[in-house]
Parts: C-alpha cells; sequence; structure tokens
C-alpha cells in the first residue's frame, strides 16, 4: 500500500512543488488550499503524513493542527513555517507538530525531513502490542508505558506522545543529568533534522503539566548541559 501524503498550502506554487516532488518519490499526494477544507479532508481519510502551511486563509494551521489532535488524529504532521519565525516554530510543536521545515527550503531537506518523520512513525506503530503490563511509579506519578498514559492522584495528565516519552526516558534515570542531544537521539531519532529547541519546548510543556501536583516529579534545567529529574522530598526528610 502506498504511502499517503496530504498537503495543505494555499501559495500554488509552492503546493505544486510539494505535490511533484513528493508524487516523484512514489508517496500518493493529495492537496488542499485551505484550512478548513484540509481539515475536513484529513477527518475524513487517513493519511500518513500531513504537510501543514502555518499561513493559511481563514482557518490558519495552529488551527487545524489543534482541532486536528483534539478529534484524536494523531497522524504525523510536518508543519512549514517562515525563516526565523521562531515564535511559529514553537508554538507548532505545543500544538503538536512532529517536526518543521522553514521557508524556503530545498527538495532534498523536504524529501528528508518526510522520510524521517514517517520512519519514525512506523517504528512506533511496529512495536509489540502484547509487552507486559507494568507500572513505573515515580513519586505521586503512575506511568503506564504500554498505555502512554500518566497518573497523579488518581487523574490522567494529558500528555502529546513525545512528552511521554521524555518524561519516561528522564523517570528511567532519576537525579541523572540528562544532554540534550541524548533526549533528540532517544526520543526523536539519529535522523532526526530539527534543533534542539524541540526538546526545550516539549520539556517546558511538561514541566508545566507536572508542577500543577507540588507532590510530583519535577524537572531541573541543567544551564548549558540539559535536564534532570528531581524527586520530591518526603515529608520530615531534611532539607
Amino acid at each position: 500500500m502506498s504511502v499517503r501524503i496530504l498537503v495543505v498550502e494555499d501559495e500554488p506554487t509552492l503546493a505544486r512543488l510539494l505535490s511533484y516532488n513528493l508524487t516523484q518519490e512514489g508517496y500518493e499526494t493529495t492537496v488542499s488550499d485551505n484550512g478548513a477544507e484540509g481539515l475536513q479532508t484529513a477527518l475524513q481519510r487517513r493519511f500518513d503524513l500531513i504537510v501543514l502551511d502555518i499561513m493559511l486563509p481563514g482557518m490558519n494551521g495552529f488551527d487545524v493542527l489543534t482541532k486536528l489532535r483534539q478529534n484524536g488524529i494523531r497522524t504525523p504532521v510536518i508543519i512549514l513555517t517562515a525563516r526565523n519565525a521562531e515564535e511559529e516554530v514553537v508554538q507548532g510543536l505545543k500544538h503538536g507538530a512532529d517536526d518543521y521545515i522553514t521557508k524556503p527550503f530545498g527538495v532534498a531537506e523536504l524529501l528528508a525531513r518526510v522520510s524521517a518523520v514517517l520512519r519514525r512513525s512506523q517504528n512506533e506503530e511496529a512495536q509489540p502490542a502484547d509487552r507486559n503490563e507494568k507500572v513505573i511509579a515515580a513519586g505521586e506519578l503512575e506511568i503506564y508505558p504500554e498505555k502512554y498514559e500518566v497518573v497523579i492522584g488518581g487523574e490522567t495528565v494529558p500528555l502529546r506522545p513525545k512528552e511521554f516519552e521524555v518524561l519516561l526516558y528522564l523517570v528511567q534515570r532519576p537525579g541523572m543529568v540528562i544532554t540534550r542531544d541524548d533526549l533528540m537521539n532517544v526520543v526523536w531519532g539519529f535522523d532526526y533534522i530539527g534543533g534542539q529547541r524541540t526538546v526545550d519546548v516539549h520539556v517546558s510543556s511538561l514541566r508545566k503539566k507536572l508542577e500543577l501536583n507540588q507532590q510530583s516529579v519535577q524537572i531541573e534545567s541543567i544551564r548549558g548541559v540539559g535536564y534532570k529529574l528531581v524527586m520530591p522530598k518526603k515529608l520530615g526528610s531534611p532539607r
């Protein structure tokens, strides 16, 4: 079965360029020129990847991405952003994007990022479903690796897949300083082309969700290096 990619891009020349090069690479490509139409297409049909422009008429890319995730669509998304638009990249990752490409970009970069995201997605889907169920306890956290689920005080904490994977890696190494490169390689893969800013955005979002519960574990920043997970102090323990 061919890999199906949805391209949501309103600029005709760029849309044709994307469609042509992806088709030449053997992908089955569908193009939509506005956010609302792209959203409906993604909700009605199954795709293996979505290439989504941020600046779209009517419903912008952030809104499309938010609606997709709210509707349980976990299809990998690569967002297209303007050069030097770091805020767009940060917002896109926070909304659930898997990767980003800044305009203008070369065909080689486009195909490399598409291939890398698809490969990671396929590897995740190929994980065996019959793994022994287990629970990892860390402070007030209960972590269910096979369900990608985190519970604090009986309430589920909504985490995106990459946030969960970052947390799991840190929890399995409490007190150890984990570099950004370590997290990048383990969670996103050695072939991930994006920068370390991706790690920082996910850790920041994860930290905010965990800190809603003061008895939860804390993620401490180690300036210029990375992060480490700190277990909460027990009542009566020395400071």
